[in-house]
């Protein structure tokens, strides 16, 4: 029986979810995962963390303790060399001037930084580079990282992962191999396989080089066009970097299908319906844009619905240390019928774009 995910990539309605390569608030991400699966999606994409794993997990588990019916695929994502999806800012508070405006404050979509909390706060923080340009006092900086790609190959069991996501850039082609090299050995075990790559001159080139290098795949392979990084909450702009990208791998008919990533947002879809890109794929050749990631953008929706779980979080832990019973009310989405259904709403309204453009 075919997979209810495949069946989405065959017929052009995938959705993926981005939780964050570098996110790792463990609530948060819980709440994504079981908000997004029941309203649809069919991939949930988590960083290397098996903290995180485990928190998405248990978002997707209750979801379909909810609907049975849904069935997404979990997935990991790794990288080849440094990459902007993997990394984090840094910076020491004790430089900053007393009278600083804080504009990094103000530019952080992931409200990740607190002068008073000592700065960056970690686990927020999900790399997207806007707060370093912005800093009066030039105090900020990114730290990229490599994910243990020998942790994620022991995870495929243990942590039940269903799909493998590397991160590359044009000119890694020795950096890939070493990847593929720890990938290849358990690549039978994986549901997909994807590749996320950025547009740069000879970046068909590079993406056919790395075909060859992976080719024969015992599982289906998307192609992720990473337009604009990290940026489909600015404005809906951001999504023709994607587009345009995904243009430019279509018309290479590279074997796959083509997902798009990087600027996605609320306007991508009717776009890509105005340039005629979304359909079935097609095998023969002429195939069509199979799906969507969405990662900051959707995220952004659905963070004062999260925002209002955890502020009723911690009027509960107020009631607590006073001693007087706490109600039901806690950082469990699930707990609160109201905060569910307003974030399952949210979701479906994205989720739907893509779902009905296909039908």
């Amino acid at each position: 029986m075919q997979s209810y995910p495949l069946h989405s990539l065959k017929n052009g309605s995938w959705f993926k979810l981005i939780c964050g390569a570098s996110y790792q608030h463990l609530p948060a991400i819980r709440s994504l995962a079981l908000s997004y699966s029941l309203a649809g999606a069919d991939c949930i994409d988590v960083a290397a963390d098996p903290a995180v794993i485990a928190a998405a997990k248990e978002g997707i588990t209750v979801a379909k303790k909810l609907n049975s019916n849904l069935k997404p695929w979990l997935m990991v994502s790794v990288n080849d060399g440094e990459d902007p999806h993997f990394r984090k800012a840094k910076f020491d508070v004790t430089q900053c001037p007393p009278d600083c405006p804080q504009p990094c404050v103000a530019v952080c979509p992931a409200e990740a930084i607190a002068l008073s909390s000592g700065g960056v706060i970690d686990s927020l923080c999900y790399g997207c580079g806007r707060c370093e340009p912005i800093c009066p006092q030039g105090l900020i900086a990114t730290h990229g990282y490599l994910a243990s790609l020998k942790d994620v190959v022991g995870w495929i069991d243990d942590l039940g992962i269903d799909a493998i996501e590397i991160h590359t850039q044009v000119g890694h082609d020795d950096e890939f191999r070493l990847v593929w090299q720890e990938i290849a050995p358990i690549v039978s075990k994986l549901k997909l396989l994807a590749i996320s790559c950025t547009d740069a001159p000879n970046v068909i080139e590079y993406l056919r080089s790395l075909y060859r290098s992976i080719s024969p795949l015992p599982c289906p392979l998307i192609w992720q066009t990473d337009g604009r990084s990290m940026s489909g909450d600015i404005g809906k702009g951001t999504t023709h970097a994607t587009i345009s990208f995904a243009q430019k791998v279509l018309q290479a008919q590279l074997p796959g299908y083509i997902q798009l990533a990087g600027g996605t947002n609320d306007y991508t879809v009717s776009k890509l319906k105005q340039a005629k890109m979304l359909g079935k794929f097609d095998s023969a050749g002429a195939n069509l844009v199979s799906g969507l990631a969405y990662g900051s953008y959707a995220r952004a929706i659905l963070s004062p619905t999260i925002s209002l779980l955890e502020t009723a979080l911690q009027a509960n832990l107020v009631t607590s240390t006073l001693n007087r019973p706490m109600n039901q009310l806690n950082l469990k989405l699930e707990q609160n019928r109201e905060l569910l259904e307003q974030a399952v709403d949210t979701a479906t309204q994205l989720v739907s774009q893509i779902k009905t453009a296909s039908s």
